[in-house]
């Protein structure tokens, strides 16, 4: 048993129905729970209970066992002189406020829904609830993948939006950051954002005319150089890179955070440091795009379909030709960087410079991209949870990795859908 299951059931009013009597053996009602607290203090404020003919207005707590008021010192703690009820699992010990007894109730509920509920805690399938999906309507499964959806999104915008702060509202700055993130695809994804933060921007809008020097600037940043197979060009690239650390006292990152392993040729971090060149000697074009009152989607996208410089179109790795490469970015790479990248810059720059401009505007362009193709949404399509574009991608790959990977099972809707399904049909029998 845990506190996190008591304020389901409590919050939910998941209790068994025959359930609504003191310690003392006195009949009570409740009539408002009142409202969640996940911070400090009383678990719930605010709530209405009826005790005979009197009713109460204040503060609920919740323990497994009573004696815990005393364990965890609430009273010596004032925040917690206006409850006015205490709901335990196990009450082995009366509690007192201001030498008053604190009405207390022993909560009681389906055996079977806590089973479940440890069913899918120890649960080690990828998605716990996989064989109840089915009870849970279409119509509410919507309502909950929309809101993954807007919290994935303002995840991202939040995360550039601390960092915007942080560096006195420098826009471009958090423009180039994103974007080498999202150059990472995930498996390289934070040494990419590292590569980007160590690299000044000034350096790179210096020479932003001069994809040679660019080259130079991030391969050699990217501490690659030091184990590529040696040839002219990269004779070159050192050459010109010792040149700039020399001009601007850099230094490169540590080569051995980059994954090369299960990674297609395509995705190897030399051509997506080639492919990310190619963007950033376009950077400030870029910037006036997602800056522009009217935001015109279609040329965004347009935008990615970079070209690298001659040498990358016969070489995924230095010092070793290959043949028919792929050194475009495929469409579902394009999606990914609009995704992870251009979204969340366009609402941030909405946010701060636009705020009259309407996000569903942005949403739509969310919305015009294909799903993602990847283990997770190949995991809820043998479920036949399928995405019908990027918005709904992204809704369930939040799902899946800030609830099912870390089991919250009672803080999301579906997995409340179930357990609420489980106790009226255990309830009714």
């Amino acid at each position: 048993m845990n506190e996190e299951f008591l304020h389901f059931i409590y919050r939910f009013k998941l209790w068994s129905n025959n359930n609504c009597y003191l310690t003392t053996g006195q009949k009570f009602e409740i009539i408002d729970t009142g409202i969640y607290n996940r911070d400090s203090g009383p678990d719930f404020f605010n709530a209405k209970i009826k005790i005979g003919d009197t009713v109460f207005v204040g503060n609920v707590e919740i323990h497994i066992n009573a004696s815990d008021w005393y364990n965890h010192g609430h009273e010596k703690d004032k925040a917690y002189n206006n409850v006015i009820l205490h709901v335990v699992f196990n009450d082995n010990r009366k509690v007192y406020i201001n030498k008053r007894e604190l009405p207390t109730w022993e909560i009681k509920f389906s055996h079977l829904l806590f089973n479940k509920y440890a069913e899918f805690k120890l649960n080690e399938s990828d998605i716990p609830c996989y064989e109840y999906i089915s009870l849970v309507d279409d119509f509410k499964s919507k309502m909950w993948f929309d809101k993954m959806a807007i919290e994935r999104l303002e995840d991202k915008v939040s995360f550039y939006d601390d960092i915007l702060k942080k560096s006195s509202g420098d826009f471009e700055q958090i423009v180039y950051l994103s974007l080498a993130k999202s150059f990472g695809f995930g498996i390289n994804s934070d040494t990419f954002f590292n590569l980007a933060y160590t690299t000044p921007l000034n350096i790179v809008k210096h020479y932003g005319g001069n994809k040679n020097l660019l080259e130079a600037l991030f391969f050699g940043q990217s501490g690659l150089l030091d184990n590529a197979i040696t040839d002219n060009y990269v004779i070159d690239l050192k050459k010109s890179y010792d040149f700039l650390v020399r001009k601007f006292n850099i230094f490169p990152i540590n080569s051995s955070n980059w994954k090369h392993s299960r990674i297609r040729p395509s995705g190897n971090p030399y051509m997506r440091i080639a492919q990310f060149v190619s963007v950033m000697s376009e950077f400030g074009r870029f910037v006036h795009l997602i800056s522009k009152n009217e935001i015109d989607f279609k040329e965004i996208k347009n935008f990615f379909n970079v070209v690298v410089s001659d040498y990358w179109k016969n070489h995924y790795i230095p010092g070793k030709v290959s043949e028919n490469v792929k050194y475009k970015l495929g469409n579902e790479a394009v999606n990914s960087v609009i995704i992870n990248a251009v979204i969340p810059m366009l609402f941030l720059w909405q946010k701060y410079y636009n705020p009259n401009y309407d996000p569903e505007t942005i949403l739509d362009f969310l919305k015009s991209l294909k799903p993602e193709n990847n283990r997770i949404t190949r995991e809820w399509e043998r479920l036949d949870v399928v995405a019908k574009n990027s918005y709904e991608s992204q809704a369930i790959i939040n799902l899946k990795k800030n609830y099912c990977d870390n089991k919250r099972c009672l803080r999301c809707n579906i997995g409340y859908e179930i357990l609420s399904k489980i106790h009226k049909i255990d309830f009714n029998g």
